[in-house]
């Protein structure tokens, strides 16, 4: 009697002597030297070959989102206010939102674009700054502020401030520059003065045992360097640049506001007052918001909103093309040579 077992096995054994299995046929008999290695080589492909499709898929959906994104930002930016004719009648405005710096929203070139277009269209009655910034650059509030100064006397339309929750700093820097100051009697109003900070880490090094070397051509290249000691030289001179630019804001303070300005010993000291002490004080003038100033003061309730913004399509763009480039990157790194 024939054991089952045996007879299953030569059941499935070819007869033919000439039979080779397809594993054989590629890569030789399994028993032959180096089957292990093709085997690891095929293996090692595979994974190779998913990695790569899972790339392609994951860049295929980035660039869809991109896509989308771009799609739905040039629709929202080209939407525009429906039934509004810049040629007639109406109040522009501009917004002096966030921290007034070079490349922010509240930068000079941005504001300054939007007042002159502004300015330069029959139907604006008058420009309103819709200002809530706590400060910012001194270099880019005076820009803002000799602008309004010469755009006022060119076109001969008036300009008010309207201050949401903070006008302060450089932000009231560009103020003073309208013609009249409109604050919420809870707004945050003032704080002339300028500031310069940093750190100094001198001590710290010393208790550490950090040794700094820093080597410099000229005696003061090294200035407000945090890691090397201020001399009083060096302070004293950081100390009368500071005055000088204050004095520039104070003289812009007093030619803007003339003598509506009830000055203390506290005005110029860095001090900032809510709406209601600033009123009081004179650094602004009325309680209002925008909607009031363009009915009441303006005359002219339609609002054109002439502010230059940061092109949302572009900036998505940037942020998932630089996206997509590390992404590249990291696929060239990872992706294997053989030699």
């Amino acid at each position: 009697m024939n054991d089952p077992a045996q007879t299953s096995i030569e059941a499935q054994t070819p007869a033919d002597p000439s039979f080779v299995s397809s594993d054989e046929s590629k890569h030789g008999p399994i028993d032959q030297p180096g089957w292990e290695r093709a085997t690891l080589e095929r293996l090692a492909f595979a994974a190779l070959n998913e990695q790569r499709t899972a790339r392609r898929w994951a860049l295929f959906f980035r660039l869809s989102w991109l896509v989308l994104f771009v799609v739905v930002a040039w629709a929202l930016l080209h939407r525009g206010p429906a039934g509004v004719d810049k040629s007639t009648p109406h109040t522009a405005v501009v917004e002096v939102k966030g921290e007034i710096a070079s490349g922010a929203d509240a930068s000079a070139e941005l504001i300054v674009a939007a007042m002159r277009s502004a300015f330069e269209d029959e139907g604006t009655q008058a420009l309103v700054l819709l200002i809530n910034s706590p400060g910012g650059s001194p270099v880019q509030a005076g820009i803002i502020n000799d602008e309004i100064v010469r755009l006022k006397a060119k076109h001969k339309k008036p300009v008010y401030a309207v201050v949401e929750e903070s006008c302060a700093s450089a932000a009231y820097y560009i103020a003073v520059a309208a013609d009249k100051i409109f604050v919420d009697k809870a707004s945050i109003v003032g704080s002339i003065g300028v500031l310069m900070d940093g750190f100094g880490f001198t001590g710290l090094m010393d208790k550490l045992g950090i040794e700094r070397r820093l080597m410099t051509a000229g005696v003061n290249k090294g200035f407000l360097d945090p890691y090397s000691p201020q001399t009083e030289t060096q302070r004293a001179y950081a100390q009368a640049m500071l005055d000088q630019i204050h004095k520039q804001f104070i003289d812009a303070v007093k030619s803007g506001r003339g003598k509506r300005l009830k000055q203390t010993p506290e005005t110029f000291s860095g001090l900032f007052w809510s709406g209601e002490q600033a009123v009081a004080l004179g650094l602004a003038d009325e309680f209002g918001g925008l909607d009031f100033v363009a009915r009441e003061v303006v005359k002219a309730e339609d609002l054109v909103d002439y502010t230059v913004r940061d092109n949302v399509a572009e900036r998505l763009a940037k942020r998932f093309g630089a996206a997509m480039g590390q992404a590249a990157v990291h696929a060239l790194q990872m992706t294997p040579t053989i030699r």
